[in-house]
């Protein structure tokens, strides 16, 4: 079925990358819930959706696609959801914000089948891809900093460092020392031990407690957020979340075609510059999007970690079975999580230094070329400033084909990057953001 010769592989090193692609991961089940309830998500169901999400996105791959390539909810995207989504466009609860995300991985769905999804990846500038995704990361990071007190709300200039002598940040620190020292020793799962090291140290000193136990049957508490697709979709239209769905719809869609791109090709399985089964590998990311929503998760991507299982010498779809089976038997471990999740500092380190991975995406803009790096630039600004992900693509699209148009070269610019300039001009303008 995995075709396990044919790819010089064998069952043995495929479930060992697959543990290891899951250790290197697993913070997203303790820190998705931890964001997404800032929204107002019941923390147990964010845990369950998480989980169910990352298990058929990811089996999707493995049996459909024969990928070594997990799927699960992306960093940034919840914070987009829980932060810049929640409470604005009119007030919006989650239950409607969830809606959003479902009509963007139906539509994301029908883009796969489609070509105008590789139109739409070769219309958008690279600089505002890697901009975005900077951006991204240096928002994620300043969460991280936020939450723990490290960075506080100023009066003079909006913010300032925090108390070094609270026990809180002296934990997020210490935490954050261990988990740079784990990343800089390539530790498989630096993140995961990171996050196990500080919530040792946050047990021993009194700040952690087990007080619901450890292990317990999964359960959602609100059962399905959506189960009517077409009640989602009137939600998108009632409130005007249009702006909503296209930034949950570009963000994902590039974010998950570069990422299995860049694992693939590590992996050794592109061929002639293109990637087999292109189309059942972006479904899996799509269905995982839908799927996800309505059970209430933010939208789902390929997983950069899934290279750590192919540098363990992962190749094909069983990789990916491992990772959906063991992240079957997390589910068992909600309480535990709970507890963990409860404090910020022991999972703001994988927020920072995921933030600063993210970072790494502003080096491939051209600095050289004003015209290129000024929107990038914006994009990566405002991200942070404006708490908003969405106002942050949305300069960067308006000032990109303003500046081509200044400097001659309009021609230079696709026509779908001037009509979404105008619909995010009017968005910033008259809807709210």
């Amino acid at each position: 079925m995995f075709k396990l010769a044919q790819y010089n592989t064998n069952a043995k090193t495929e479930i060992l990358a697959g543990i290891t692609t899951f250790l290197t991961m697993v913070y997203i089940v303790v820190v998705n819930p931890v964001i997404l309830s800032d929204a107002g998500v019941p923390f147990d169901q964010v845990f369950m959706a998480t989980i169910i999400s990352a298990v058929i996105g990811t089996l999707w791959m493995a049996l459909a696609a024969n990928y070594p390539i997990a799927i699960a909810p992306g960093m940034g995207m919840n914070a987009y959801f829980a932060y810049s989504v929640v409470g604005s466009h009119g007030n919006i609860d989650y239950a409607t914000a969830f809606a959003a995300v479902f009509v963007a991985g139906i539509i994301f769905v029908i883009l796969s089948l489609t070509p105008f999804r590789e139109k739409l990846i070769e219309a958008i500038p690279n600089s505002l891809k890697h901009g975005i995704t900077a951006g991204i990361g240096l928002f994620i990071a300043f969460i991280g900093l936020r939450t723990t007190g490290i960075i506080v709300a100023n009066d003079a200039n909006l913010v300032g460092l925090g108390d070094l002598q609270s026990p809180k940040v002296v934990l997020a620190l210490v935490g954050l020392a261990i988990t740079i020292i784990f990343y800089a020793m390539n530790l498989s799962g630096a993140l995961f031990f990171g996050m196990i090291a500080t919530g040792l140290i946050a047990f021993f000193t009194g700040q952690l407690s087990f007080d619901q136990g450890i292990i317990a049957a999964p359960y959602l508490p609100e059962g399905l957020l959506i189960s009517n697709p077409f009640e989602a979709f009137g939600d998108v239209i009632q409130h005007s979340l249009y702006a909503v769905v296209f930034s949950f719809l570009l963000v994902t869609i590039f974010d998950t075609t570069g990422t299995m791109i860049g694992v693939a090709q590590q992996a050794g399985l592109m061929k002639n510059n293109h990637m087999p089964r292109a189309r059942q590998a972006l479904l899996a990311d799509s269905f995982g999007t839908s799927i996800g929503a309505m059970f209430g998760t933010s939208p789902t991507t390929a997983y950069i970690e899934s290279s750590a299982g192919v540098a363990a010498g992962g190749r094909t779809g069983l990789t990916g079975v491992t990772v959906a089976v063991l992240f079957i038997t997390a589910a068992f471990f909600g309480p535990l999580v709970s507890a963990v999740s409860g404090i910020s500092a022991i999972t703001a380190p994988a927020l920072i230094i995921v933030g600063s991975l993210m970072m790494g995406a502003i080096a491939k803009v051209d600095w050289n070329e004003f015209d290129e790096a000024f929107p990038a630039f914006l994009v990566v600004l405002s991200m942070p400033l404006t708490s908003s992900i969405a106002t942050g693509i949305a300069l960067g699209f308006i000032s990109y084909p303003l500046m081509k148009i200044v400097k001659g070269k309009a021609k230079q610019v696709h026509p779908l990057v001037y009509v979404f300039a105008v619909l995010f001009l009017y968005q910033l303008i008259f809807l709210p953001h």
